[in-house]
């Protein structure tokens, strides 16, 4: 819905998308949506050969092998058994630390444990980014989720056709007025 909205998909092309008997993703069928009209354009003569055919046919396997890619980050997350370890491993960590690392009594008088600062810098700075880098992990866990800290993409994917179109049609072969600059006639300027 959100493609029909932003022009991206008509609702045509929307409606044979979901008319599609299959329970998997299907964002490969533009792909073969433009692959058929490029073989369209190829029959008509509007592509003149076999080798500018195979450039655009070659451009299009890498997007649908970078959509692959992000189709597979969100589709198979992060197990949560590695979370679960991780975040045990932490906090067993830091609390085998606040027994082992305690001070011994001074007043016992050990020879050699003599306390010369009161309070254990190095170990809160190890719980800080420790746990700090946890909480990060755990906000990663599915990226492209509906929660606010995650990715936008739909904004993402709006941001991108406003420029993609802004390059194509306000843009194209409106160039400046190409002038001689100050150092036209030196080597080095």
């Amino acid at each position: 819905e959100h493609l029909v909205q932003a022009g991206l998909m008509s609702s045509e092309e929307l409606r044979h998308l979901e008319d599609l008997p299959s329970p998997h993703n299907k964002f490969w069928v533009p792909c073969m949506w433009f692959v058929s009209l490029a073989l369209r354009a190829r029959t008509e003569g509007r592509i003149n050969n076999d080798v500018a055919l195979t450039a655009i046919f070659s451009e299009l396997n890498g997007l649908r092998a970078r959509c692959m890619k992000l189709y597979g980050y969100d589709w198979i997350s992060l197990p949560l058994v590695y979370t679960q370890v991780v975040t045990v491993a932490v906090y067993s960590f830091f609390l085998a630390c606040l027994i082992g690392r305690q001070f011994l009594d001074p007043r016992q008088g050990y020879p050699g444990h003599d306390v010369d600062f009161y309070l254990p810098v190095f170990t809160l700075l190890q719980f800080f980014f420790y746990v700090g880098w946890l909480k990060v992990a755990e906000q990663l866990i599915n990226p492209f989720g509906e929660d606010d800290d995650d990715f936008e993409t739909n904004w993402l994917v709006d941001r991108n056709l406003q420029v993609s179109l802004l390059s194509v049609d306000e843009m194209y072969d409106s160039l400046p007025l190409v002038e001689k600059d100050m150092y036209w006639n030196e080597s080095e300027p």
